[in-house]
């Protein structure tokens, strides 16, 4: 009998999720806004806050749920996955108390501290504006500085790279959080390792790269990612299979310090000439990441589902020795002014042998319509990375004026330039 199953959210990560799944299960979804890619994959989709737990449990009891997997961070805040496990229906995502991992940065801090997790940075935590600015002033070298709190990927600022040290302090003064953390600056090439967690058990994805910032070689505004890529095998080109390992052991020893944990565990790395240091953890898929490895992998991901509900080791992982290449199309102005509401059409045949994910879309009777956040994106696969960046860039062929896409991820100068920055910082 088909499991069936029901997703939260409505983004590219969550319709990455969706055809994961909707080949081996009876699929229903809900989210804040109509997302055409998923609503095409499920049997029914409900309009309803991804924070509104009452309403989400309603509906999974409606539609017979077995198992709910969580993609966005605020669902997972608002105690979504434990509003669901206490109705029983098995999700994957963790309770609000293990996520706060990603949602309270003070904590995430404090607990890697705590627990001796390799990899912690220096830092210092805030509960008023004004301390957190004076430490600033006061601190000999360059921070980075984050609200406590969930931003949606836009809040942390880095003195040295975006900002002056008196603009950090004017940032803080003026920003509408009153706690903070502000952490050593780190130096080096980041990375992403997610992993799949449950019954304690680990089972690690292969890395990514991110790439955060708006525009064409690494400058703007930070946003909630333009792209990123992977390489054919578990590591990328600037690291080394020792590299990846240290990461995973960070992963595990979290893992050992939260024995309940279940979902997916979210490591962002920077790596520099000693080796990676945590940036952060995040307690779901990542939105591009998701849109890289969900697509490689062969072991079917209803199969870590049921393993994680039934008490059973997880399987072990098996990935296509592709290479990926995720690029977005953005709203003009994104993330500082973006310009929503604009209807769209998008030409799916186009693609090619690229995969199409719809993200922060709005399916209305009339159409399709844009939001303040990422529109769509595509995701090229190939048998290196520079191929899987061809087709990516065909499949944007279809990009209407209006969109702002970073053309540069995962081109053959931009992964050089990563490859060139960490054999300078490790003296080679």
């Amino acid at each position: 009998m088909s499991e069936t199953v029901l997703l939260v959210g409505g983004g590219g990560r969550e319709h990455a999720i969706a055809r994961s799944l909707a080949d081996d299960v009876t699929l229903y979804a809900c989210a804040s806004n109509r997302n055409p890619g998923i609503a095409s994959l499920a049997a029914g989709f409900e309009t309803v806050g991804e924070r509104d737990a009452d309403a989400i449990v309603a509906y999974a009891e409606d539609v017979g749920a077995d198992l709910a997997v969580i993609g966005p961070e605020s669902a997972l805040e608002a105690g979504v996955a434990d509003a669901l496990d206490d109705a029983g229906v098995y999700t994957f995502g963790p309770r609000a108390e293990e996520a706060r991992i990603e949602t309270d940065k003070a904590f995430q801090r404090e607990f890697l501290d705590e627990h001796d997790i390799p990899g912690n940075a220096d830092f210092a935590t805030f509960d008023a504006a004004e301390a957190a600015a004076e430490y600033v002033e006061n601190y000999d070298g360059d921070v980075a500085v984050k609200p406590v709190g969930l931003t949606g990927g836009k809040g942390v600022r880095v003195t040295g790279d975006q900002l002056t040290t008196e603009a950090a302090v004017e940032y803080i003064l003026d920003a509408e959080w009153d706690e903070w953390v502000i952490e050593e600056r780190l130096i080096g090439e980041e990375f992403t390792v997610q992993a799949f967690v449950a019954n304690g058990e680990v089972r690690t994805t292969p890395a990514v790269q991110d790439h955060k910032r708006a525009y064409e070689g690494d400058e703007g505004p930070n946003t909630g990612g333009m792209g990123s890529y992977t390489d054919t095998g578990m590591t990328l080109p600037f690291m080394t299979d020792a590299d990846y390992e240290a990461a995973v052991d960070t992963i595990e020893a979290v893992v050992d310090a939260l024995p309940d944990y279940k979902g997916v565990l979210y490591g962002q790395f920077m790596l520099g000439a000693d080796g990676p240091k945590v940036v952060e953890f995040n307690a779901r898929f990542g939105d591009p990441e998701a849109m890289n490895t969900l697509p490689v992998l062969d072991t079917p991901f209803l199969d870590v589902l049921t393993a994680a509900r039934d008490g059973d080791a997880l399987p072990d992982l098996a990935f296509a020795e592709e290479a990926t290449v995720c690029k977005y199309a953005v709203p003009a102005g994104y993330p500082v002014e973006p310009e929503a509401g604009a209807r769209i059409e998008v030409d799916e045949s186009s693609v090619g042998d690229a995969l199409l994910y719809y993200a922060s879309v709005d399916q209305r009777e009339d159409g399709l319509y844009t939001t303040t956040s990422r529109s769509f994106a595509v995701v090229g696969r190939g048998d290196s990375i520079a191929d899987a960046e061809a087709k990516a860039e065909s499949a944007l062929s279809m990009v209407e004026e209006g969109f702002h896409v970073r053309h540069d991820i995962g081109t053959a100068e931009l992964v050089q330039s990563r490859i060139d920055h960490m054999a300078e910082l490790r003296g080679e």
